[in-house]
């Protein structure tokens, strides 16, 4: 079967919280070559949208890009002023959301950068996020109509193993479903819109990657362009400029845009988790993932 013949997936289902609305994506006019970059949570999104802002933009210093490159599906935003902002957008377009892919609008037109991550490192790096939330943050999610009739959004579980454990027994409380999320992109892997990652891979050899996602996008590197679009898309780089990239320019966090951007690192886990939780969360992975995807998910490497 031929790419113009594959049959692509018809959205199954809408998830309507007080982050996010699926539904928002019901009517959007997909156009030629856009980008959808998805990720669970802190597991590389901002990363991905930095590399292929620089891809795009040719290195260009000073991207604002939570402007450029929204989450199309938050509600903790307008959403009619995204959605104009982004209608009136004449650059290719990319775009960010956290939605399972069965509740996403799979066009044939646009192209999905999906990145996975270990749920340990993910776990370890969103309980920052959590636990610097500014107070506003809570009051801001809790009003939300979406949250009707819902548990109340609370500051984090100081105690990060606590923390994790109840993200595993709860799966992902208290923000949106684990597995399914990573089911549902690892199930969309043979389109030929659709590019899987690796934080993992991308922490290894960054450069590779960026020139992968370029060729999965089709994007030709003018090389006098390439130091600076490696240079941009280093960690060192980000944090330095943290304010024009983290989300709402890092309002949300006690300490600013630079809190946003963290460690960006894996295992830090290792140093705190017992060998009990360790064996219930690989257990608990291939139970939900089957052994490959797991195996992916924990590693980065298909098998």
């Amino acid at each position: 079967m031929s790419a113009c013949e594959t049959p692509f997936p018809a959205k199954a289902r809408d998830i309507r919280n007080a982050t996010f609305d699926s539904t928002l994506w019901d009517d959007f006019d997909f156009r030629d070559g856009d980008v959808v970059i998805d990720t669970w949570s802190k597991s590389g999104t901002t990363w991905a949208q930095q590399i292929i802002a620089q891809l795009i933009f040719g290195g260009r210093e000073g991207i604002a890009l939570a402007e450029v490159s929204p989450w199309y599906d938050c509600v903790l935003a307008p959403h009619d002023e995204i959605a104009e902002r982004v209608r009136a957008q004449r650059h290719r377009r990319f775009l960010k959301t956290h939605l399972p892919a069965d509740a996403l609008v799979i066009s044939p037109r646009a192209k999905y950068v999906y990145i996975g991550r270990d749920g340990r490192d993910a776990v370890w790096s969103l309980h920052n996020h959590h636990l610097t939330f500014a107070p506003d943050v809570f009051e801001a999610i809790n009003a939300s109509p979406l949250l009707a009739g819902g548990a109340r959004f609370e500051p984090a579980n100081p105690d990060v193993v606590e923390y994790f454990r109840e993200w595993l027994a709860r799966d992902g409380y208290p923000w949106w479903p684990f597995w399914d999320h990573i089911r549902s992109w690892w199930n969309m892997r043979w389109l030929p819109n659709v590019l899987l990652l690796h934080f993992t891979e991308m922490t290894i050899d960054m450069p590779r990657q960026i020139r992968r996602i370029a060729g999965f996008l089709g994007i030709a590197i003018e090389e006098h362009n390439w130091p600076a679009i490696v240079e941009h898309c280093g960690f060192d780089y980000m944090k330095a400029h943290a304010e024009t990239l983290a989300p709402f320019g890092g309002a949300l966090w006690n300490g600013g845009a630079t809190t946003f951007m963290h460690k960006g690192t894996n295992g830090r886990w290792r140093d705190h988790l017992s060998s009990h939780d360790v064996r219930a969360y690989e257990e608990r992975a291939r139970e939900e993932l089957g052994d490959e995807c797991a195996y992916w998910l924990a590693t980065g490497e298909r098998r």
